[in-house]
């Protein structure tokens, strides 16, 4: 206890030593320098991001991983994902909860595209669908609906969903640290999506050949999609199809509505000066 007073009493001896202005500077810096870096860490771990609109372009600069809980499967290659960071979101420390209605959800998910991948195309904007859409939906709801994923967002498409590579916790040890399998091979090897090969396509660490080849493999095997052969229409071809009927569509129209207007324009009733002077 005495040597607790003494190093007191030096210290208040040494502090005295300085003025009060430059005591007042210093200790207004380091609580500017702590009020700071707890900001920059509840940022960082704590804060929730709310949907896609909140992530910002520093956030895809540094290819930051968010934790989540998938809420709703739309499609075979994108899905909604609760943001869960921190702790505090299971037991025996949970004291936040992921809401579970609708209502509650709304605005509060992080719409994701899961990259690297390509999917059969469902039925929207008047398209048909795909053969194995329907299958492939129904396997990735089964594969990650209500569970716990890892999302490194890479950028924003033209649907503003937020194109990421996607993992699943590790089995073991913790997942800040250690990655588990990556979604995107496991729907490779499953058969239900082809490797995603346009512009700006990105594969996390295991590069454009890793996926080849596993997507090669479930073809051999004949997995999935590939049950029948390996002949049906690809994603990727079946888009371009289709906007190519699209682009055509509108040039077809325009040319059978012209004549109708030059007709009206001939049809068009005159005024009483105008028959006046032609006559």
């Amino acid at each position: 206890m005495d040597s607790v007073k003494t190093a007191y009493a030096d210290l208040r001896a040494q502090a005295a030593q300085y003025p009060t202005e430059i005591l007042a500077v210093s200790a207004f810096a380091v609580g500017g320098v702590s009020t700071f870096g707890g900001r920059r860490l509840y940022t960082r771990y704590f804060r929730r991001v709310q949907n896609a609109d909140h992530l910002t372009p520093a956030m895809f600069a540094q290819k930051r991983w968010l934790k989540g809980v998938v809420t709703s499967v739309g499609d075979s290659d994108n899905f909604r994902l609760y943001h869960t960071p921190a702790f505090g979101w299971r037991w025996p420390l949970k004291v936040r909860r992921v809401p579970t209605n609708t209502k509650d959800l709304q605005g509060q998910t992080v719409h994701v595209r899961i990259a690297g991948v390509d999917a059969p195309e469902a039925a929207h904007f008047g398209r048909p669908a795909q053969p194995y859409s329907e299958e492939a939906l129904i396997w990735l709801r089964k594969k990650i609906l209500g569970k716990t994923l890892y999302c490194q967002v890479l950028r924003r498409d033209q649907y503003s969903r937020a194109v990421a590579i996607v993992v699943s916790p590790p089995r073991i040890l913790p997942g800040t640290v250690f990655s588990g399998k990556s979604l995107s091979l496991e729907m490779l090897k499953a058969g239900w999506v082809t490797t995603y090969e346009q512009a700006g396509a990105e594969y996390g660490k295991w590069g454009k050949e890793e996926y080849l080849r596993v997507e090669m493999e479930a073809k051999v095997a004949r997995r999935g999609m590939w049950a029948n052969g390996l002949s049906g229409e690809s994603p990727a071809a079946y888009k371009k199809r289709h906007a190519a009927l699209e682009s055509e569509t509108p040039s077809k129209s325009t040319k059978a509505k012209a004549p109708v207007k030059a007709k009206a324009a001939v049809n068009a009733p005159r005024s009483w000066f105008t028959r006046r002077w032609t006559k």
